[in-house]
């Protein structure tokens, strides 16, 4: 039976989407997840959300404690798990609004809980392979429900995860496009790792809001424009939620 964990931002917990949503609250061996797991159907699915940074956005990304959030999906039976994220362009034809299914991350981070493995059983060491992290199932519905909504997307990109909240100098974002990062963001990279560790198939749709600082022409980012553009644009990432949602087998 498909179960799917949601985790996201504004517009992800409006009741208009989760028919008979429920909350429900839940404590982990992690401690508690950012907020309450509102429990309900999309579609006909059933759907567990949680919203990453709380229901008011009041945790920093250094502080949103991973481990609670994909153990109290697990915990649910959760079978997949989809993510969305603003974030940062790198590159020019990613352009504000535009939707990226990520395939490859970067975890430029330092001090996040990123293992459930904090100690092995002699002779059983855990090392997960994270060579394709982001299910390639979950990847192409998304993708092929972008195409059929006539969203503006990219069908992959690497995401560069930093620490946050500040933003990047000027010298570190001309350095993340050297990587070959495509978008950068403050939280898709632990929350990657440990659903891989929990063997949950992980997919996530990254919202473009800004450049980031690297572009001469622009302005360097802003909280504000996020949350401007963001608006602007957060029905075409729960279109593509809801949409792709029904497609899960």
């Amino acid at each position: 039976m498909v179960k799917i964990g949601l985790i996201g931002g504004s517009g992800l917990d409006n009741p208009d989407i989760l028919k008979d949503g429920v909350d429900i609250e839940v404590d982990t061996p992690y401690g508690n997840p950012s907020s309450p797991l509102k429990i309900g159907k999309i579609e006909n699915v059933d759907v567990v959300l949680i919203a990453r940074h709380g229901r008011e956005h009041t945790i920093p990304p250094t502080y949103v404690n991973y481990r609670a959030n994909i153990q109290a999906l697990k915990d649910q039976e959760c079978t997949h798990i989809l993510a969305t994220t603003a974030c940062g362009s790198l590159r020019e034809k990613i352009g504000r609004g535009d939707l990226v299914i990520v395939d490859q991350f970067i975890d430029f981070t330092r001090l996040r809980k990123v293992t459930f493995f904090e100690q092995f059983s002699p002779g059983d060491a855990k090392h997960t392979a994270m060579a394709y992290p982001y299910s390639d199932e979950l990847r192409q519905i998304l993708i092929e429900t972008a195409k059929e909504l006539n969203l503006k997307h990219h069908e992959k990109g690497t995401v560069i995860t930093i620490e946050g909240p500040r933003f990047s100098t000027r010298a570190e974002s001309e350095m993340f496009r050297l990587w070959g990062a495509d978008v950068i963001n403050m939280s898709i990279a632990p929350e990657t790792i440990l659903a891989n560790e929990a063997s949950i198939p992980y997919a996530a749709v990254a919202m473009s809001t800004d450049y980031d600082c690297w572009k001469d022409d622009e302005v360097p980012v802003t909280w504000e424009e996020i949350l401007e553009i963001f608006g602007k644009n957060v029905s075409n990432v729960i279109a593509l939620i809801t949409n792709s949602i029904k497609k899960i087998q």
